[in-house]
């Protein structure tokens, strides 16, 4: 593969590659530094990447495992990370647009690693099921059990929220204080 190939090949992917990594990792500069290593690992690649057959795929996967190393690299919970799981004060019954989708960011944060890679692929990357099996080495129906069981986890919460106020991450929250 040429420069100019990789450039109009690979380099347009950044934006979602980033959006990606920021979404497992919940940090901006962490997901950048995975994205450089990222784009630096397919440039070491350029000439193995002609024999890929689908090579956005192959970069996502890429992306998830690097992010899963980096979060399994971690090995402490930080105070600040707990602080983003709490929820909007409880007196504010009526969640304002800002607050429901950072809330719905939160809960899907929550998500074990392979549903919220499922949902996030599918939900916000807008991928193809047959894309996601490719990225994710899953069959199309775990990734449509998978994709089934985060979104009902995600309407639970939320309906939980809005129906007591409450939910299991301020618990979980409280617990790791």
């Amino acid at each position: 593969m040429l420069a100019r190939d990789f450039k109009t090949e690979v380099l347009p992917m950044s934006n979602k590659l980033l959006r990606f990594a920021l979404q497992i990792l919940q940090d901006e500069e962490e997901a950048k530094d995975v994205l450089q290593d990222i784009f630096l690992k397919l440039w070491q690649k350029r000439e193995e990447l002609v024999s890929v057959e689908n090579v956005e795929a192959f970069a996502i996967r890429m992306t998830r495992n690097r992010c899963l190393d980096v979060i399994r690299s971690r090995r402490t919970v930080s105070i600040e990370l707990v602080k983003k799981h709490n929820l909007p004060d409880e007196d504010n019954d009526n969640l304002e647009n800002s607050d429901s989708v950072s809330f719905v960011k939160r809960i899907i944060a929550g998500l074990p690693d392979l549903q919220r890679t499922i949902i996030h692929l599918r939900d916000i990357e807008q991928l193809e099921y047959e894309e996601i099996a490719e990225a994710t080495e899953l069959n199309v129906n775990a990734i449509r059990v998978n994709l089934s069981r985060a979104r009902k986890k995600v309407r639970d919460e939320i309906l939980k929220i809005q129906n007591y106020g409450i939910t299991e991450n301020t618990y979980t929250a409280a617990k790791v204080l």
